[in-house]
Order: structure tokens, then sequence, then C-alpha cells
């Protein structure tokens, strides 16, 4: 009695099929974000979507076993209130893999990752197989083809070039230098310290160019270097 209160016969019969298919359609989604070396990697996704089957089997198990059957209670339960608490628990697990540097944000893609292993979990823990590999298969396929074709068209991205020079320094000169083809300077700070009479120039840079955008970074270091411009120091990094 009390295992089929727990897992009525609808679910009784192949709960154990629909874990198992979940928890593999989740490590293949984990499995490639685990070659890059993301926090919420293989483990992660098969937890996840493992997670969410186990909710909605027992939400249809408890719909079943309270509105229906020999141990029906009379009382009407809705299988979908469960299924609407996983959307929002997944949202905080993946708010805490959004990364916000300056202009950049990291872990945006495996956030995503981690609600569609959640919405495969729940699709198999429901039964519907078909649903769930299906959308595994376009979810690998964004992950892995569309990554590399992101490659191929120019886009923007943003640095910023820090140069450490006498305070006398022209920062006309440097700019012309810094200036190029596919690059604009957004805004420009600086700073001089009078005691050691030295000036921090800061470059807030924003690229469009397509592949390796830091390869363009060698091309301004090397040009600075050739102009005979006197710099004591200087970084390029990400904004």
């Amino acid at each position: 009695m009390f295992g089929q209160f727990i897992f009525p016969e609808a679910v009784s019969s192949n709960f154990l099929i629909r874990l198992v298919v979940a928890c593999l359609l989740g490590a293949a989604i984990g499995f490639e974000r685990d070659i890059h070396g993301r926090a919420a990697g293989l483990r992660t996704n098969m937890l996840v979507s493992m997670g969410a089957a186990l909710f909605m089997l027992v939400s249809v198990a408890v719909a079943e076993s309270f509105s229906g059957g020999p141990e029906s209670t009379g009382l009407r339960v809705d299988p979908s209130r469960i299924a609407a608490q996983i959307v929002t628990g997944i949202g905080f697990l993946g708010a805490g893999a959004i990364i916000k540097e300056g202009f950049n944000v990291r872990g945006l893609t495996t956030a995503a990752c981690l609600w569609v292993s959640a919405g495969v979990g729940m699709a198999a823990g429901s039964g519907f197989f078909e649903m769930a590999i299906v959308v595994t298969l376009i979810g690998l396929f964004t992950l892995v083809v569309v990554n590399r074709f992101e490659k191929v068209y120019a886009k923007d991205s943003y640095r910023t070039l820090e140069i450490t020079v006498a305070n006398d320094a022209d920062i006309s000169k440097l700019i012309d230098i810094v200036k190029r083809k596919h690059l604009k300077i957004l805004f420009l700070d600086f700073s001089r310290d009078y005691k050691t009479n030295r000036m921090v120039i800061t470059f807030s840079i924003r690229l469009f160019l397509k592949g390796v955008t830091d390869k363009l970074s060698h091309q301004i270091v090397a040009d600075l270097e050739a102009s005979g411009y006197p710099i004591h120091k200087l970084s390029w990094g990400h904004q």
C-alpha cells in the first residue's frame, strides 16, 4: 500500500528508466560544459536533470494518489505546481553561475544550460522521452556547431589599455598610435603623480572584428614600442 501511494502504477512501471534517461541526457549537455572548464559541468547538469525528473515523478505520483485510485482522498492536486517551482529554483542556480566583469558578462551560456537540463529532466520525468532527446540534440548542436559559427562574423569586444608615461607626455600622439581600423576609443582617463613625475593614461577601447580579437593587442604594443615614445609601463586587459 505504501509503495502504491508513493508510486502509482503509471509511474512505478518505468520510473527508473525516466530517471536514468534524464541523468544521461543531462550528462551529454554537462560534458560539453566540462570540456570548456565551466563550474557547472558534467556532475551539475546530471544532478539538475535527474532532480527535475524526480520532482516531476513525485508531482505525478502525488496527483494520482490523492485524485484517484483506491487510496484517493477526494482532494484535487495540480501536478503542474511542483513543475513551476522547478523553473524558479533553477533560476537561483543560474544566477550563481553568472559573473559580471566590466562590460563583459560570463556564465550566461552555462546558466542557460542548467535551465535546459532542468527542462530535459522534466520532460524525461514526465515520460516524454522523444521530446527530451530532441531538445538535448538541439542543445548540443547549439553549443558545438553554433559556437564555431560565432567565429565567422565580426562582433564587438571591449578592452582596456593602460600606459604609464611622463607628466609632460603628449597624449594626442599616443592616441594617434593607438587609433586604427576596427578599433574605437570610447573614452580616455588619466591621472598625474607630481612626486614621481608619472602619468597613467587609461584607454577604454571597443574592437569590432572576427576571430581572436586580442591579436590586435600585439600590433598595438608593437607599434607603441617601435614609435620610440618614452613609455614606462604598459598593460592590456579585458573590461
